[in-house]
């Protein structure tokens, strides 16, 4: 590839389109975003959250995503997705990752600020000793840490004004740890609610957010809003999507439905195979929205 992440979402900014952000934890799920992203012609993000990391490998994660790249020449990039510790941050980095999260969005502003720093200068360190171009992102404002069916809001999500990241500490938190990227909390929330939709997205506190920093933001917990609610926040300046329980959920619903039509069938890549396409078809979907396409 002839551009790097940062690029790509410097580009996506420029054209008001965000960059689509997709966990999986298998490899039917990987491929699924994979040849989604490449039906679409769209750069994306691959994550792994601190559990998905544990359970592909991390070194294993980076060979998938080394591999895919060199055999489709598709821009797609390796996330870790919400790690909870410095040392967890660094095995990522060490290993290859395109970008890393870290999560201290239940820590202190002051304790978040301190790590969230030193996962920078560590970055810093690597991709001046490697040319390796290393994005880092981080988090202000809880909404939540489960990527499920929930039946009511976590608790400690804020969802009023004045519960939500606001502007001037996002910028003050930006200045003070030079991350890369920004994740606030909008009125989105981790997971998908079970009987009623998911909360609107504060698009208004997005516009004032993007007004405060300079630095792109990126949308966590998007599995269940509204196509309109996703649109309007990249319009206010949304640059990076995430979602994750909407992928999860069409891999189990196709998994049950297989099982009950074929119970006697224990061949797992046709089990597997159906998940795929569904997953699959979540992922086109997403990332046309994303992509004004």
């Amino acid at each position: 590839m002839s551009k790097s992440l940062r690029e790509y979402v410097a580009e996506a900014r420029e054209k008001g389109v965000a960059i689509g952000h997709f966990n999986f934890a298998t490899i039917e799920v990987f491929h699924a975003i994979v040849e989604a992203a490449g039906e679409l012609g769209v750069p994306v993000i691959l994550g792994t959250a601190e559990g998905e990391e544990g359970f592909v490998g991390t070194n294993e994660a980076v060979a998938l995503v080394k591999t895919a790249r060199e055999e489709t020449n598709q821009p797609i990039f390796l996330n870790a997705d919400h790690h909870y510790t410095f040392e967890n941050v660094k095995k990522s980095i060490d290993a290859g990752y395109d970008m890393v999260i870290f999560d201290g969005a239940k820590l202190s502003i002051e304790e978040n600020t301190k790590i969230t720093k030193q996962c920078v200068d560590y970055a810093r360190v690597i991709s001046k000793n490697t040319g390796r171009d290393i994005l880092v992102e981080a988090e202000l404002g809880y909404i939540g840490q489960a990527s499920g069916i929930l039946d009511a809001i976590p608790e400690g999500v804020g969802l009023t004004e004045n519960e939500l990241t606001k502007p001037e500490e996002a910028k003050n938190f930006i200045d003070s740890t030079g991350i890369d990227m920004f994740a606030p909390s909008v009125g989105n929330v981790h997971g998908m609610l079970r009987s009623v939709p998911d909360p609107a997205l504060n698009i208004n506190r997005i516009k004032e957010i993007h007004d405060a920093v300079s630095i792109p933001l990126v949308l966590h917990g998007a599995s269940g809003n509204s196509d309109e609610d996703i649109k309007a926040a990249i319009s206010a300046g949304i640059s990076v999507v995430h979602v994750n329980t909407e992928l999860r959920r069409a891999w189990i619903d196709a998994e049950k439905a297989h099982i009950a039509a074929h119970p006697d069938d224990v061949a797992p890549y046709k089990l597997l195979a159906e998940s795929k396409e569904a997953v699959k078809s979540v992922v086109l979907q997403k990332l046309k929205v994303f992509n004004n396409l």
